[in-house]
């Protein structure tokens, strides 16, 4: 897993007020009722997020990240995966997520963060709607590109490109890939990936924390504290690069 049960996510760099914020059951495509967590921006914005977990699914490190994303002025939708088997039941420290991975579907992902996608456009009006994905959530957020949802943009921590690359011909909103140079996925096998993508088309962003281990994004990690800082810095530079 990602992210265990002590992790918190970094503040953003600013902190405004947060409005409404809190659990809600979404309905995909094919009538699949999953689990999710909204959290809103007390002040008007045109901007929204589709928070892709870890392995775990919609842990609490998830829920706690959509309002870090409300505090910085982007509306923010975190799923769960597993509404197909396991429901809409909890996923804490004693969730067997291991057999539910197994059976995960990755157009049902799609499927899923569309849903999620069209909340946040038809409640909030937010106009340019972005996905962030961590560990397996960063090759689920890079695979959006070819959503039919049409994101503005997709941001993926510690990816594995291989769970991507079937999908390059159809790539086609921007990428930003923030990865740590410690982790177990090579930075030259991510930075071969990026090159694929911007053959295809997407404009592709890349950051490499050279010193950083794989869940590196956690606040609990102090050594790490000037990449979390640099990591917010550039997912809300790359929203503001491509909102318009």
């Amino acid at each position: 897993m990602c992210y265990g049960d002590d992790a918190r996510p970094p503040a953003p760099p600013i902190a405004n007020p947060i409005g409404h914020h809190g659990d809600l059951v979404l309905t995909s495509a094919d009538g699949t009722r999953f689990a999710a967590y909204e959290a809103h921006p007390q002040a008007p914005s045109s901007r929204g997020i589709v928070v892709l977990p870890d392995v775990r699914g919609l842990h609490h490190f998830y829920k706690e990240l959509a309002q870090r994303f409300a505090e910085a002025g982007v509306h923010a939708v975190a799923i769960d995966y597993f509404g197909r088997s396991a429901g809409l039941t909890g996923r804490d420290e004693d969730f067997e997520y291991r057999p539910h991975v197994d059976q995960l579907d990755y157009r049902d992902v799609t499927a899923d963060a569309s849903a999620a996608c069209d909340v946040l456009r038809e409640t909030t009006g937010a106009t340019a709607v972005f996905t962030v994905g961590f560990c397996m959530g960063g090759a689920m957020s890079w695979r959006q590109s070819a959503s039919p949802s049409g994101y503005a943009g997709n941001i993926g921590f510690y990816g594995i490109p291989s769970r991507v690359t079937e999908l390059l011909p159809e790539m086609r909103s921007p990428l930003l890939i923030l990865a740590a140079g410690q982790d177990f996925t090579p930075v030259a096998e991510t930075e071969k990936f990026a090159d694929e993508v911007r053959a295809v088309g997407p404009e592709v962003d890349m950051t490499v924390y050279p010193d950083a281990p794989h869940s590196f994004f956690d606040r609990t990690f102090g050594e790490h504290a000037d990449d979390c800082a640099d990591a917010w810095r550039q997912m809300l530079a790359f929203m503001d690069k491509h909102a318009a």
